[in-house]
This record gives structure tokens, sequence and C-alpha cells, in this order.
């Protein structure tokens, strides 16, 4: 399986905090010409300062920039299930390979309500959806058991996990293992070669942004078999 990595773009703003399509183009080529997938409007894009019409605008915005040259994920995760649908309706107009849906954030939600609310995304899109998790940043945490339940429905092809705990990052590999074409993506950027040689899919990195050909090196370190420098290509994102 060849891995890859998308990297979580930053939006870029002017100071009267509009966004800055110019700029954000400048890092959608940037991240292309490294070699790198994108994902947009997520936790490192800002999006909970992002307006519904704003984050339309930019993935419409970053899918021409990247003409064909790699691919797209977006975030439309919200709280109520209502915005969060329609956004992901949105999304789904536009040539994005997948929609990520980060967990109700605000909201405490049991995990009833976590399979509820993702089923009916996944039910209202053709694309396919990524439920994301980051306790740390929402306070809701999909637990291995709901995600394996969640990974049977046809519309779900896999995770997104930030929360760095790496029996969490183990137990939702599992889930991939048990479940064909349920793919899991690694967060932290300190477990990126260890989540890659232990059955992640990829990568989708906040570093990455900064640090751009260094990730992509770890995972075409990875895809050619060179552990030496996937490793070396790690430790430098350590120092």
């Amino acid at each position: 399986m060849t891995k890859e990595v998308f990297v979580a773009l930053v939006t870029c703003f002017n100071d009267d905090e509009t966004i800055n399509y110019f700029a954000t183009r400048a890092q959608v080529r940037r991240q292309v010409a490294a070699g790198n997938h994108i994902m947009c409007a997520g936790t490192n894009g800002d999006f909970s300062a992002l307006t519904f019409d704003v984050k339309v605008r930019l993935c419409a915005e970053v899918i021409e920039e990247v003409a064909g040259r790699a691919r797209v994920f977006a975030n439309a995760g919200m709280p109520a299930t209502f915005e969060t649908v329609a956004l992901a309706r949105e999304f789904d107009k536009l040539a994005v390979v997948a929609i990520v849906v980060i967990t109700p954030f605000f909201i405490d939600c049991s995990q009833d309500g976590m399979i509820w609310h993702f089923s009916g995304v996944a039910d209202a899109v053709e694309t396919p959806i990524y439920f994301y998790d980051i306790p740390a940043r929402t306070l809701n945490h999909i637990e291995p058991e709901t995600a394996k339940q969640l990974a049977l429905h046809d519309n779900i092809a896999g995770t997104k996990d930030s929360g760095g705990a790496q029996q969490i990052l183990k137990d939702y590999m599992a889930v991939g293992r048990d479940v064909a074409g349920f793919d899991f993506y690694s967060g932290p950027d300190q477990l990126v070669h260890w989540a890659l040689t232990h059955g992640a899919r990829g990568r989708i990195s906040g570093l990455g942004n900064v640090m751009p050909e260094v990730v992509a090196r770890i995972v075409a370190c990875v895809n050619a078999g060179d552990e030496a420098g996937a490793a070396e290509a790690q430790a430098t994102t350590e120092t």
C-alpha cells in the first residue's frame, strides 16, 4: 500500500481578517511542488474562524490552484449535524476526494450521538467521509468500538487521529485490519514514521506547512523501503 501525506494547509489572512486567497494559493503551490496533498479548512486552517461561504470559496480556490496535481480533502465538521451536512453537500459538488468531519465541539456528545452524527453526514453525500478525532480541541473522543461501527458504513472510508496516544492509534489501525476499505491517517507529527510503519495509510501534517519537503521525504522513504532515511527525516522534525 503506497503511503501518502496531506498537509493541513494554513489559511492566510489579510490584516482586516479577510482571507488572502493570493497568499493561500502560494501555499498550495509550495505543497504541490514538494509532492504533498492538501487538506483545507482544517484545524490548522482556522476553520472555526471561517464563515460557511468562505469555507466553500476557500475549498474551490484550493482545488482550482491544485489543478489535478494533488488530492484534496476538506473539513466540513461543525457542532450541528445540520450545518455539517449543508457544508458537506457544498464540498460534494467540488472535486475533493474526501470530506473530513471533525467531532462536534462545544457540545458534549455521547458515542451513540457521534454514530448518528457521522452516519447522517455520510448518508447525505457521495464523497467518502473520514471522521476526525482531536479530543484536546473538541473535548469529544471517538472510542475505538465506535470507530469500528462507523467503519461498517458504506460511505465512511477512514479516520484521522490527532489525539497523539499510541494505543488509540493502534486501536484505530486494528479497525482498518478488520474492516476492508477503512483507512487510517495519523495526525501527530512526532509519530509520522512510527504510524506509517505500523499500518497507517498516510499522514495529515500541520508541520508540513513549515517543513513540506521533510514530511514528504518521510513518506517517500517509507514507500521506497528506506527505513534509515525515514528515521533520519523524522529526527529532523524533532530538532
